[in-house]
């Protein structure tokens, strides 16, 4: 009887053991609404790279919990609070839109937990509101339009008109553009999100006559404004551009020829000639059945980089600052070649100029035009103090 109760309490004391040595990761993410696909693939990129590490990152196992936040910043707010009291998360990670983000970032990191952006990355949090504890590893919001600005400038369009919805990201998107954008703009026009309808907007873009639009209007918003944009005859009119997340492969799929040569700025593409990107790219297809988007990639470099800081402080997380400082070594082979973290712990990155072609199988995808900038830093990054 002895004997049975010695192996039970070792057996015990070993289960103990091993869930006191897995390290918990907090994702709040979107995975409902018409925006839910990026969430999705947020997630699935992020898996796939614990997978690779047979359930661990850098060689310490992981527990990814996952919870939708339904975009809704309340939402957002009590499932961060959840992972971090009840669920002892040691990461967060996760959130793809900026209201969401300023609603549940400042406070988390105000709790000695790091936060890792997959995606948001709003202006606030890039200058006066840097915090050591919060890193962005997909971009600083402006950044991928900022290239466009650039690109559309050397096109020679004189005129342009914008469209972004009415929410932080939406204003980070469109000061981006016209940051770098030497013409004039003759329209600024910001939506309501999750809007569908977009007759109205298209009517008063028309009757300004621009030589250019730039619009912002990820998932399900920019599906049904090129749709809608093509059917009112202006596609053939007047070129339309705009940052990557108008043009991944999942809305390419839903929008069809409506999109088709329509050129859109991006730190990261399928076809990019790197060891670590054509590795993931054949991973991702042969695990979930599709081309990864540029959400999917943010996501998988983010477990890849939090698996190198992991690796070099052998799961140590309670000494934060060594983490924190092994986080910003960058110390890993991103899918876009060139990453590092700039004062701010935003990315200095390389951005391009893709544009939107038909495949052999008459699908659609991006292919990589031009490399616009180089190492390039956002634009808050002097107004951190760190």
């Amino acid at each position: 009887m002895k004997k049975i109760g010695l192996t039970l309490l070792l057996l015990f004391t070993i289960v103990q053991l091993s869930t006191a040595a897995t390290l918990k990761i907090g994702m709040v993410t979107t995975l409902s609404t018409k925006a839910g696909y990026l969430g999705e693939d947020i997630r699935d990129g992020f898996a796939l790279a614990i997978e690779q590490g047979a359930g661990t990152l850098g060689g310490i196992p992981v527990e990814l919990m996952v919870e939708d936040d339904g975009r809704k910043p309340e939402k957002g707010k009590q499932i961060a609070e959840r992972f971090i009291k009840k669920e002892k998360a040691h990461i967060l990670t996760g959130i793809v839109f900026s209201n969401v983000a300023m609603a549940v970032v400042p406070k988390v990191v105000r709790q000695n937990v790091v936060y890792l952006s997959t995606n948001a990355a709003p202006s606030k949090l890039a200058g006066k509101g840097c915090n050591p504890n919060y890193f962005s590893v997909s971009y600083q919001n402006d950044n991928l339009d900022e290239v466009v600005g650039q690109y559309v400038t050397e096109a020679g369009h004189k005129t342009a008109y914008l469209i972004a919805p009415n929410y932080p990201a939406g204003k980070d998107h469109l000061a981006g553009f016209k940051r770098f954008y030497t013409g004039k703009i003759v329209g600024e026009v910001y939506t309501k999100l999750g809007q569908s309808d977009y007759a109205a907007e298209i009517a008063a873009l028309r009757a300004a006559k621009p030589e250019a639009v730039f619009f912002f209007l990820p998932g399900g918003m920019g599906i049904n404004f090129l749709k809608q944009y093509a059917q009112a005859g202006l596609s053939k009119e007047i070129p339309v551009y705009g940052p990557a997340f108008s043009f991944d492969e999942r809305i390419l799929k839903a929008v069809g020829p409506a999109a088709l040569g329509v050129k859109n700025g991006s730190q990261w593409t399928h076809d990019l000639d790197n060891a670590a990107n054509v590795e993931f790219v054949k991973a991702y297809q042969e695990k979930y059945g599709r081309m990864p988007t540029l959400y999917a990639a943010q996501g998988y470099d983010t477990a890849r980089l939090i698996g190198s800081a992991l690796k070099a402080v052998k799961g140590n997380i309670e000494d934060l600052d060594a983490f924190k400082a092994e986080l910003k070594k960058a110390d890993f082979a991103s899918v876009r070649g060139n990453f590092s973290f700039g004062v701010n712990q935003h990315p200095v990155q390389d951005v391009y100029i893709r544009e939107v072609i038909e495949t052999e199988n008459g699908g659609y995808t991006n292919k990589t035009v031009k490399k616009v900038f180089s190492n390039h830093i956002d634009a808050y990054a002097a107004e951190c103090k760190m």
